[in-house]
């Protein structure tokens, strides 16, 4: 099809700004695969060898320390992740954790009083504040 000459001129520039902004998008699209794979979380007993011991649901307070144990495999580059550690549904505290390649695994704990009995969780979130796992357990007898 022939376009007249006026045509043409008027054409042209939808079709650059048709062309950028497709370019735009389909380059910003695309994102970037996380920093960081998590392949397990557990609450655990205690940490030796770099390994959580005794994972479980329910821990007793006589224990004096309970552990969150998280594990990321690659670690592309440094990042951070933070466990937040919640009685009930109040936030008692965050602890922010350092990534580092290849692989890594962090912990975080708490130490236990006869107060802390009860609903726990911990929220595990990326750099992004994206949730990755949310572990739930039980202070008891």
């Amino acid at each position: 099809m022939i376009f007249p000459e006026k045509s043409n001129k008027t054409l042209l520039p939808s079709i650059l700004v048709f062309i950028v902004v497709f370019l735009f998008f389909t380059t910003n699209v695309s994102s970037e695969p996380s920093s960081a794979n998590m392949v397990q979380a557990v609450m655990c007993e205690s940490i030796e060898n770099f390994q959580p011991l005794n994972p479980a649901v329910a821990f007793s307070i006589s224990l004096g320390e309970v552990y969150c144990f998280s594990n990321f495999d690659p670690v592309v580059k440094k990042t951070y992740i933070f466990h937040k550690w919640y009685k009930k549904d109040k936030l008692i505290f965050t602890m922010r954790l350092t990534l580092s390649p290849p692989k890594w695994s962090s912990f975080s704990r708490i130490q236990l009083r006869d107060a802390d009995k009860g609903p726990w969780r911990v929220e595990i979130l990326d750099a992004d504040d994206t949730l990755l796992k949310i572990l739930r357990f039980s202070m008891v007898d």
